[in-house]
């Protein structure tokens, strides 16, 4: 096994490329000779620019200079002296040689020198900034992250502008050797939680990175709590604003998306709309949400709990109507909710990962066709699949919490279809211990919620007006009584 050091001899230095990529078609070197010292320059086409790379050539020919310690002194030359867009450090050893060429460098290898120059000539194809398609919002930004770590994090600082904005970038422990950056206003996020999520990071191993929520189950201090540890956005406005809160941004190279840590319950029911519109128009929509959530949640379990086990509770007229509704089909009414949401499921995640040009068409013809259907034949009622696809709607409301809407729903129409109020009260309490209990980085994952203080009223349920959000800013670590 070769020794992990470039070898001062270019020919071994080539031959080594040349047993690890030689197969490789994107794999490019070319020998030259600048000031009579031989050395070789490597690349990947495609991700190093091929003009970049001739005016950098053109550049080190133009000169014919003499350097008395020779090989030695053409590389202190180009990394000290020469006009070539040079990397301050040189690379000494196979690992990071191979780290740099992947992100795009080029390197020159130098024939009796153990030190290869690093220059950046990055092109690599990349996608365009575009407006984001899962946060919508009529106002504000409309720029969205894309795949490349760079330019994320340029659209980052773009709405930060400020010297305190922090970006630490690393390299993960995967096969691949994905970049990641941990950004940060180094005034407001407190120095405790930013050292323990920076030792989190460092520590997580993983055999591959293509997204930034592969961090999330390591930052959870309880792996059987369903509420999320972390929030995500594709906008940079939206991820400068916690920025401001004293939060921690994780960007991903290869990912859309960024990681904001910590996260509290009260943010997957906030978007930007909220701080552009009036404070009583968004306190009302906040409000709107939180009940959208209550809905798709408990809505079609109440309903299974009050025509099986309490109809008592339900208005005559209303009970009348349930109960000719119930009696013409076969099953009870907790296997029919069982039946249309996960009917309902299955139409959407086809919907979601058919070809765009006919999921729609899947998504509504399917719904349609298999509601009426059903419906027609006496399997479900009609009540039934009204609550089912209410239920439905309303988690498109707050979509942050899509899954644990989901997962929240079938645990309480089976507890409450085989138990009644008592499996009712136990969900609920079973939901506020998971909310109650997370603490992401020693914070209480309900604030400002609970407890009920001045800031639940001004940045909470509802949203105070701005001249009073903007004398009493909201940082975590800071937390009013």
């Amino acid at each position: 096994m070769q020794d992990t050091k470039i070898s001062r001899s270019l020919s071994q230095n080539l031959q080594y490329l040349r047993l690890s990529f030689g197969a490789s078609g994107d794999f490019y070197a070319k020998e030259l000779t600048i000031c009579g010292v031989p050395c070789a320059i490597v690349m990947f086409t495609g991700l190093s620019s091929p003009e970049k790379l001739c005016h950098l050539a053109l550049d080190l020919l133009d000169h014919d200079l003499f350097f008395p310690d020779g090989s030695e002194g053409l590389c202190d030359y180009l990394l000290t002296q020469s006009r070539a867009p040079s990397e301050p450090r040189p690379v000494s050893d196979w690992e990071t040689f191979i780290e740099m060429i992947s992100n795009g460098m080029s390197l020159l290898l130098i024939d009796g020198c153990s030190r290869a120059v690093v220059f950046s000539t990055q092109e690599m194809p990349q996608r365009s900034v575009g407006t984001p398609t899962g946060e919508g919002n009529m106002r504000g930004s409309q720029e969205a992250f894309t795949e490349l770590l760079r330019n994320n994090l340029s659209l980052l600082r773009r709405q930060f502008r400020s010297g305190t904005l922090v970006a630490e970038i690393a390299t993960a422990k995967t096969r691949a050797k994905t970049e990641y950056c941990l950004c940060y206003d180094r005034l407001l996020a407190p120095k405790e939680t930013i050292d323990a999520l920076r030792k989190q990071l460092a520590e997580i191993e993983l055999p591959v990175l293509l997204d930034s929520a592969y961090f999330a189950s390591f930052l959870k201090q309880d792996k059987l709590n369903l509420f999320p540890a972390a929030a995500y956005t594709e906008r940079p406005a939206t991820a400068c604003a916690r920025l401001c809160e004293g939060k921690a941004v994780v960007l991903v190279s290869g990912c859309p998306y960024a990681l904001i840590v910590p996260s509290f319950f009260a943010e997957h029911f906030e978007c930007l709309d909220d701080y552009a519109s009036g404070a009583v128009f968004s306190g009302l929509i906040r409000l709107l949400k939180y009940t959208a959530f209550f809905l798709a949640v408990f809505g079609p379990g109440f309903y299974v709990m009050a025509v099986s086990f309490t109809p008592e509770i339900i208005p005559i007229q209303l009970l009348t109507t349930l109960a000719q509704a119930e009696r013409a089909t076969p099953l009870p009414p907790m296997l029919e909710m069982l039946g249309v949401t996960l009917l309902l499921e299955i139409v959407r995640e086809a919907g979601l990962r058919a070809p765009q040009s006919i999921s729609h068409t899947v998504s509504l013809v399917g719904a349609l066709i298999l509601g009426e259907t059903a419906v027609s034949a006496g399997i479900v009622s009609i009540p039934i699949l009204t609550m089912a696809a209410a239920a439905t709607v309303a988690t498109l409301a707050v979509p942050s919490l899509y899954e644990q809407t989901i997962l929240f729903r079938f645990a309480v129409i089976l507890l409450t279809g085989c138990f009644g109020v008592l499996g009712l009260a136990c969900s609920a309490l079973v939901i506020l211990a998971m909310a109650c209990g997370s603490e992401p980085f020693g914070y209480d994952y309900l604030y400002p919620l609970m407890p009920l203080t001045r800031i639940t009223w001004r940045d909470g349920f509802v949203r105070s007006i701005w001249s009073r959000l903007a004398r009493q800013g909201e940082v975590i670590g800071r937390h009013e009584a």
